[in-house]
């Protein structure tokens, strides 16, 4: 009779499994410190976070106010306000450094509610096959072909003007790119040999999506956040621009639909439009950098091809 395993088996075993991780992530990291384009991204991305959570300190909330507004109306960048005043006598860097808080904190969660929803509709339709797959397919198909801007301003009109609801939106009509990529990659997965003597050894649905599939997924879907993130940021100042967006708070979005409502294009207060679209496209574009970044350092095949 064999004798038991002793603790320090267990120990060591434990700390094989975390160096094993540590190098994961170390060789994981030089992969991703290869493409320049990601780690300007990255750069660029620290920033704003830095930001949009150090506004509080960098500009006082009283200046996002109407009425304690001591500035001019549209008046030109100067010593005094460094981006120049909105209509209302604000200084539009303030409402700039506050607006990135809100409108990083609406694409972070409408992104967690897309990759939730996609994530479990892309890994229950691959995974199991008959009606329930296809029903959870043909229901990713009408999501699909449905026009997303009317369906958000159709949701976000019957739902109101709440961060919370813009998130909501722009989640629920977001997911299904995530789904059928999840999807496909789950139809691979469950065809391979170890899932077999999984099954054979009496596993069931759970034990093999929880761990089995669903790690193997987890890469792909952590990629793709990225991505997502970019696509909600750019729903959300499309819906703010739109008058949809939460009237109470300030984002890149609102100052956008603030700047063409009082015609700032027309009277050349550039100062007023030009700041938080600038913001909007560097943001997205940083996202994307680093989600295509990371789709090259978790997908062997990107690899190969570089």
């Amino acid at each position: 009779m064999s004798a038991p395993a002793s603790p320090a088996a267990g120990t060591s075993a434990a700390q094989l499994a975390r160096r094993r991780r540590h190098d994961a992530w170390r060789r994981g990291w030089r992969e991703f410190r290869r493409h320049r384009s990601g780690v300007a991204g990255l750069v660029v991305l620290t920033g704003f976070v830095l930001l949009a959570l150090l506004a509080p300190v960098i500009a006082d909330a009283e200046g996002l106010s109407v009425t304690r507004a001591q500035g001019g109306v549209l008046q030109p960048p100067s010593t005094a306000y460094l981006l120049g005043t909105d209509d209302n006598g604000r200084s539009v860097l303030t409402l700039l450094i506050w607006g990135a808080r809100v409108s990083l904190l609406v694409g972070l969660m409408a992104t967690v509610i897309s990759m939730v929803i996609g994530t479990l509709v892309g890994l229950l339709s691959g995974y199991f096959g008959g009606w329930p797959g296809a029903l959870l397919f043909r229901l990713t198909e009408w999501f699909l072909v449905i026009p997303f801007l009317p369906l958000a301003i159709v949701l976000a009109s019957v739902l109101g003007r709440s961060l919370l609801n813009i998130a909501l939106v722009i989640g629920v009509t977001s997911w299904t790119s995530t789904a059928l990529l999840i999807r496909s990659q789950t139809l691979s997965i469950k065809e391979r040999a170890y899932l077999e003597r999984a099954r054979g050894l009496g596993a069931g649905h759970l034990h093999l999506l929880r761990r089995h599939v669903l790690p193997n997924v987890a890469p792909l879907v952590f990629a793709n956040t990225t991505l997502t993130v970019a696509v909600a940021i750019l729903a959300e100042t499309t819906l703010s621009f739109l008058g949809l967006g939460d009237p109470t708070r300030v984002s890149w979005g609102s100052m956008l639909e603030d700047a063409f409502r009082v015609g700032a294009i027309t009277t050349g207060s550039w100062w007023f439009i030009v700041p938080p679209g600038v913001c909007v496209v560097l943001v997205v574009l940083s996202f994307t950098l680093v989600g295509q970044a990371l789709e090259s350092v978790l997908d062997p095949r990107l690899r190969e091809r570089r």
